[in-house]
């Protein structure tokens, strides 16, 4: 390798990583935007509360939790194929009557994305 593209290649190998970190989130800072869904959620322990429990959520049926009344508009959210995953979930969390017309939760949804990601790597603790 010709030393001449050192400058150029090094912080490319050294940005490459950071990327992906940064795509992560932080689960620290995920427990703190959880604290806004605990009021009705756990993550936890798959147990419901006033909302179901987000204990393995990521590729569950949107709908599907046993023993949980969901409405009618997200049990056919599931029906219409929507999974959790990173990509669905995080649309949801910016506005979840937008994502599901007619859901029962209250929740009006988090604008910043940083809290969101943050948010999804603390629940992926809990779906593995």
């Amino acid at each position: 390798m010709s030393w001449r593209f050192l400058p150029i290649c090094l912080p490319l190998a050294i940005a490459a990583p950071l990327g992906a970190l940064a795509q992560e989130g932080d689960a620290t800072a995920g427990a703190i935007v959880f604290k806004k869904c605990a009021i009705c959620h756990i993550a936890e322990t798959d147990q419901n509360k006033i909302g179901p429990s987000l204990n393995g959520l990521f590729g569950r049926t949107a709908g599907t939790h046993p023993n949980f009344a969901y409405s009618p508009a997200m049990q056919q959210a599931g029906k219409d194929g929507l999974v959790w995953s990173e990509t669905s979930l995080r649309d949801y969390l910016h506005d979840p009557k937008v994502k599901v017309k007619g859901t029962k939760m209250t929740f009006i949804g988090l604008k910043d994305d940083t809290e969101i990601t943050n948010l999804i790597a603390y629940l992926k603790q809990y779906s593995k």
